[in-house]
């Protein structure tokens, strides 16, 4: 008798779990979405993905089922969009369906929608990125006042690695210090002494934070975040760092409100408070305090990170390719010279600089698969249906990599950006921080400091390896969110 229980126990599991199965292939197959393998319930298409390795396992997917496809990590659906002429008909010509943020879990735990960057509020999003282009403009973003910061920072650079005196050293440190100290004057008002312990503490906090949201265990807490809540793990470092940076920022407020002159705002955040003023009697404002602790975090965030990762990942790629540093020193020599610093009225030219500084981020695919989107609308994409709240990896990695736009697009190649008689030659395929409306709005200051940091060291220094060129790997060592250069020691020799 119990022999036969078990095994009609055992024929039902197993007939319900074929029933399962077979209408979980029904209900995602009876819908016009773009092909992609058969998901498993609760996983997903989580089989398919490699450990660690998504932008790969992306790609291994692409080559079965096109530039267009559907995964879905657990229960989330995404839609994949690959190549050139579909990541540009998606940002640009059907930019307004494409509008929305795609689920970021590890982002949202913190941030809980607000903010500017992580937002899928349309109306926020739209109050709050007017009013980031527009103060970041009033503050000089493409114009001299930032030149003139920045600059002021390369000095003190250079006068850290005539120290060092030919020692090795962590160029994210040095660097990231630069770029820090410019986002710091431009959000905070502020800046530091290379040795500050508090600027080192932010930047170990940030880099930590695109650390793990890019690592399998950020992944992972984006696909179950659910679950991971309850479990230990080093994506609750995530968590605690954010919050740790909120806290940072809300004292920063905490002081402007304090020493606040309404006639001479002095950063962003005093720009927000007095909007926050201007706004108080308005119930369908966006200029809350809420806002603006998360929307100062957000912007701080991306523009410490974007910048110091590229040139961190740029000066490894200069290394490897030491002819390509001894042209960029032959133009530095002949346009600018040794008796002043480079400035953006010499970009112009020095095509060839400036071709090394794109290829740097063309190459170095910070974002692969730039910040998740979300279709806003139900809405009709080459011909498939995307139902609406859809996720969107919009993959720059193969725009970035689309050899119809560039030649030999795997590997580091400044020519890329060069015409046949040796001047500048730009390229719409070039979207490193993404397109369109929702495109970062601190491409303009990233383009500057690269340029201006790249060009001042080189006129200045020398740079060597502890190992050989041919043995130097380019290859990230996590790529995710972020691709993160291999760590790595950099020496510097002074020119004279």
């Amino acid at each position: 008798m119990d022999l036969a229980i078990a095994v009609t126990l055992a024929l039902l599991l197993w007939g319900s779990a074929l029933l399962l199965i077979s209408s979980w292939r029904k209900m995602y197959k009876r819908s016009n979405l773009p092909p992609g393998p058969t998901p498993l319930p609760f996983i997903g298409n989580l089989l398919q993905i490699k450990s660690g390795e998504i932008v790969s396992s992306l790609m291994k997917l692409r080559k079965k089922y096109g530039d267009l496809f559907t995964i879905y990590l657990g229960l989330r659906r995404v839609i994949v969009v690959c190549g050139y002429e579909n990541v540009r008909k998606a940002l640009i010509d059907q930019g307004e369906d494409f509008l929305g943020r795609g689920a970021m879990p590890s982002g949202d735990k913190v941030y809980k929608q607000y903010g500017v960057a992580f937002t899928n509020n349309m109306a926020r999003w739209k109050q709050l990125r007017r009013f980031t282009l527009m103060t970041l403009k009033d503050f000089g973003m493409g114009k001299k006042s930032t030149e003139e910061l920045i600059l002021d920072e390369i000095h003190c650079l250079l006068g850290e690695l005539r120290k060092m005196k030919g020692l090795p050293f962590d160029p994210r440190e040095l660097f990231g210090c630069v770029t820090s100290n410019v986002v710091c004057a431009i959000m905070i008002g502020k800046r530091y002494d290379f040795k500050d312990p508090e600027l080192h503490s932010l930047m170990h906090m940030i880099n930590d934070c695109f650390h793990g949201m890019s690592s399998f265990w950020g992944q992972l807490y984006d696909t179950y975040p659910h679950i991971m809540d309850y479990l230990p793990g080093p994506h609750n470092k995530i968590f605690k760092h954010l919050e740790n940076l909120l806290e940072f920022v809300e004292k920063r407020v905490k002081h402007n409100q304090e020493t606040l002159d309404p006639s001479s705002p002095r950063d962003f955040i005093d720009c927000f408070l007095l909007r926050m003023e201007q706004e108080k009697n308005n119930p369908s404002t966006e200029f809350h305090m809420t806002n603006l602790l998360t929307a100062t975090l957000q912007i701080f965030f991306a523009g410490l990170e974007t910048i110091g990762t590229t040139l961190t990942y740029g000066f490894l790629m200069l290394l490897k390719y030491p002819e390509v540093t001894e042209k960029v020193q032959e133009e530095i020599g002949r346009v600018i010279g040794r008796d002043r610093l480079p400035s953006m009225h010499d970009r112009s030219k020095m095509p060839y600089t400036d071709a090394v500084c794109h290829e740097i981020q063309r190459f170095a695919n910070l974002i692969p698969f730039g910040v998740p989107r979300a279709v806003v609308r139900d809405t009709v994409f080459q011909g498939y249906n995307i139902p609406k709240d859809s996720n969107v990896f919009m993959m720059l990695h193969t725009v970035l990599r689309d050899p119809q736009k560039f030649s030999d697009p795997d590997s580091f190649n400044p020519e890329n950006f060069l015409d046949e008689n040796g001047g500048f030659k730009s390229n719409d395929a070039f979207i490193p921080l993404s397109a369109g409306k929702r495109m970062c709005p601190a491409e303009g200051l990233t383009r500057m400091e690269i340029f201006l940091i790249i060009a001042a060291t080189l006129q200045n220094f020398n740079i060597k390896s502890l190992v050989e060129p041919e043995k130097i790997d380019l290859l990230p060592v996590v790529s995710g969110l972020g691709n993160i250069p291999k760590p790595y020691q950099l020496g510097v020799v002074s020119r004279g």
